[in-house]
């Protein structure tokens, strides 16, 4: 009688525990505890007095390209199934909205200085998602010989927010010099989805980006820190963090605009291969600031 109780006991803990295991869990072969307990690591201390020159620079990801593809993938409609272990990097940033975790800035086109957090009902709609009463013919109705003026209806209508036309991110990034320790730095302030655009008439997508919003990297960085990416080396074991990739540089990136006296994008007075040496020449520029400060 004593080992039937044993056996019975033992059965269902071994059954509540099976149930109590996440399906992350489920899925490996250990237990996860290194990213979803990793913290943020802190930037060095900087003084104002340290920093003898610095440049605002704006940046733009272009998922396309594969080494940026850690960012895009897995896919996401709005409404269909993604993986578990990992997500695209518009998904890790909108659930975060979302939940109230992290704070969204609008009127993303005209200003990237924060000044403007987006309500609720504004989140709502980010992406073209939206809500609506419609007015529908119940045609089952219609067809048990009900006039079909009669046999309208209204139903919820929902538009998901579709994550897979996001296409590119806008990055604001400060490069300085710091000659306490002789370092030429950068961080990130700011990251910004761009959607791909359609035209109104027909649907079909025009060729430009829309930007939707921005959010503080600084304020960011405490959701990225524990959101797996995946490792284009095919290596699980060493995947990293969203965080990780922005703080190693592990992305390609186009120059669109530095701070100037008129304060617009390379885009406005070059077009073309034009557009794209002006970008390499802002990006020497920087580099060879930094390298005349030395003595050989």
């Amino acid at each position: 009688m004593k080992k039937l109780i044993l056996v019975f006991t033992a059965t269902l803990f071994l059954w509540i525990t099976a149930q109590s295991q996440s399906v992350l869990e489920m899925n490996s072969i250990h237990p996860k505890e290194h990213f979803p307990n990793k913290k943020v690591q802190t930037y060095p201390s900087l003084r104002e007095a340290d920093v003898m020159w610095s440049r605002t620079i704006w940046r733009e990801i272009d998922l396309r390209e594969k080494i940026n593809h850690p960012f895009y993938y897995p896919e996401n409609d709005g409404v269909g199934h993604t993986i578990d272990d990992r997500k695209s990097l518009i998904d890790v940033i909108y659930t975060a909205i979302q939940a109230g975790e992290l704070t969204a800035y609008g009127n993303a086109a005209m200003d990237d200085e924060f000044r403007e957090p987006m309500s609720q009902e504004e989140i709502k709609k980010i992406g073209g998602a939206k809500e609506e009463m419609i007015e529908v013919i119940d045609w089952d109705a219609v067809a048990e010989g009900a006039d079909p003026d009669e046999a309208k209806t209204t139903k919820l209508n929902k538009v998901a927010f579709n994550r897979n036309s996001i296409k590119k991110w806008r990055i604001k990034e400060i490069w300085y010099f710091d000659k306490q320790s002789s370092v030429m730095g950068v961080r990130i302030v700011g990251l910004c989805p761009l959607q791909e655009g359609k035209d109104e008439v027909t649907g079909r997508l025009d060729g430009s980006y829309n930007p939707l919003f921005w959010v503080r990297f600084e304020e960011a960085r405490n959701i990225l820190v524990n959101a797996e990416a995946f490792n284009l080396m095919k290596n699980d074991a060493e995947r990293r963090t969203y965080d990780d990739i922005f703080w190693k540089r592990m992305f390609s990136s186009v120059i669109v605009k530095e701070a100037n006296v008129m304060d617009r994008k390379i885009s406005e007075y070059m077009i073309g291969l034009d557009a794209l040496l002006e970008a390499e020449r802002v990006k020497a520029e920087i580099f060879n600031i930094e390298h005349d400060l030395w003595e050989y």
